[in-house]
């Protein structure tokens, strides 16, 4: 048992004492107050949760407070799961740049270079020494295949995919991997002037978090600037310039620089359990399918350097508001009469680490995704005032967004028609399932005014100042869990949204990715 689950082990038996039963009280959407949105973000968003980052003290507290409200609104534990009551693990890896060596030598003699290279590693340790130096281009041929002897070699790529490979075009990630699988001893990836150096550099060396069960981080590799490509070249009595142009010939097959590399690097590597927290409200048919509203809880933590006077990112809006929308959605719904469908909650872990919870559920989902009629995605919801037009992340991608429209003019809210809200698909959790298939969505008021949003994104997100201030917008919020409340209603009764008409709907080509 590891140290959460002894933590969430007490937890257990304080959710049975708090559970109560589902008041037979005709729910009603329209008395959602700010005041009741407000009281769960100034909690989640105290210091005391230290920024929800997932693995600390902060993640203990969010689920539980989580798991406390839903049980408390008349929710059972949603994992399907009777070995993990409420909380579905997410097995993370999280890796930290500790400190590097580099030393390059021709003849013996060390070649002096600039110091715009920068090393990682999947182990805590790992080093290379008289390696032969390879650059390699962009690594692959025009078939997609590694296109130079990289075996027992510093290989050295572009971050660019080729131009001469066509519909093989790769990324530098799977091109970076296919070297490495070649047994390239390391693999450095070349990041030109459009890429600002401390950028890069800050990017190889923050504190990066991955799903353990797919872990693609390699044994070594770095990155280095195209300054420091130069100045290796002129090392080895070659000329750069020359050696781009060469390479963008598909015949290219590297060239070595008749150089030795010695590279080390240490890492901190932390391997957790994190956890997706999950609730339901059962329904009287759930072999109809469900309705699955969900949020991620987490936040990015201590996110300044020791002595700053404020360390703290506490993720008020983003997305301590998601998770009280959820919260109070959920007190509604439980308190109307039963739903035909299951609709199940979930607060997800790591989506600041890049949808990381969500992915972990769409491969190992509580039940099978082709049974979600929809998935509701809440996230940065306290942006837009009230009254504020509806836009729909995920508009155009199924057939449904005229349901999604209807339900929400029932409640007199204006529709914004265009699709600009789409170029945050990819960035939400609900990616992570329209990517397999389900029909996905975010609705609501904040993405339908860009200028607002971008004000947003220019200002406090990803700040120590996204706090729970007493000018915080909540209208939008209020009313937008309303909204939600009539979706899932509309979703998970058969009198408004039958399984003839679910399967009338076409939903979203599986997208990977």
């Amino acid at each position: 048992m590891s140290v959460i689950q002894a933590r969430f082990a007490g937890a257990a038996a304080l959710l049975s004492a708090f559970a109560l039963p589902a008041l037979s009280l005709q729910a009603s959407a329209q008395d959602v107050s700010e005041a009741d949105i407000r009281a769960h973000i100034e909690i989640l968003a105290d210091d005391s949760f230290t920024g929800r980052m997932p693995g600390t003290q902060g993640e203990t507290k969010t689920l539980e407070y989580i798991a406390n409200a839903w049980s408390k609104a008349g929710l059972v534990s949603g994992t399907n799961d009777p070995a993990h009551s409420w909380y579905a693990p997410v097995e993370l890896v999280q890796r930290k740049h500790h400190a590097q060596s580099v030393q390059f030598t021709k003849n013996g003699h060390i070649v002096d270079l600039p110091q715009e290279i920068v090393l990682r590693s999947r182990e805590s340790s790992a080093n290379v020494r008289g390696a032969p130096v390879i650059y390699a281009g962009y690594g692959v041929d025009e078939q997609g295949n590694v296109n130079a002897d990289v075996e027992g070699k510093i290989a050295l790529i572009h971050f660019s995919a080729p131009d001469f490979a066509g519909d093989n075009g790769k990324s530098f990630t799977e091109r970076r991997a296919q070297l490495s699988k070649a047994g390239a001893a390391a693999v450095l990836t070349i990041f030109d002037g459009n890429f600002p150096w401390a950028r890069v550099e800050s990017s190889y060396k923050r504190r990066s978090m991955g799903l353990a069960s797919k872990d693609t981080a390699l044994p070594l590799d770095g990155a280095v600037s195209s300054d420091f490509m130069e100045q290796l070249f002129d090392s080895a009595g070659s000329v750069w310039d020359r050696a781009r142009k060469n390479a963008k010939q598909a015949e290219f097959t590297g060239q070595d620089l008749q150089l030795s590399g010695a590279l080390q690097i240490s890492t901190q590597v932390y391997r957790f359990s994190s956890y997706n927290v999950i609730g339901k409200l059962p329904g009287k048919n759930p072999d109809a399918g469900a309705v699955l509203m969900l949020g991620h809880w987490d936040h990015i933590g201590i996110c300044r350097d020791e002595g700053a006077e404020d360390r703290i990112c506490n993720g008020a809006v983003d997305n301590a508001s998601g998770i009280s929308v959820l919260i109070e959605a959920a007190k509604r719904l439980a308190k109307g009469p039963q739903h035909d469908r299951d609709i199940y909650f979930m607060g997800t872990t790591a989506e600041e680490q890049g949808l990381l919870g969500a992915y972990a559920y769409a491969e190992n989902p509580n039940i099978p995704l082709k049974n979600i009629v929809i998935a509701l995605n809440v996230d940065t919801i306290a942006i837009a005032p009230r009254d504020a037009k509806v836009a729909i992340i995920g508009r155009g991608k199924t057939s449904m967004d005229p349901i999604i429209e209807g339900v929400a003019r029932k409640l007199d809210r204006d529709i914004e028609p265009s699709e600009e809200a789409n170029a945050f698909i990819r960035r939400q959790d609900g990616w992570a399932l329209a990517a397999k298939g389900v029909p996905a969505f975010m609705v609501g008021g904040s993405f339908s005014d860009p200028e607002l949003l971008q004000e947003f994104l220019d200002g406090v997100y990803h700040g120590p100042d996204d706090e729970a201030v007493a000018e915080m917008e909540l209208g939008g919020a209020a009313q937008d869990t309303e909204l939600h409340i009539a979706l899932a209603c509309h979703f998970a009764n058969l009198d408004t949204y039958s399984q003839e008409e679910r399967a009338a709907q076409t939903g979203p080509e599986p997208a990977g990715d």
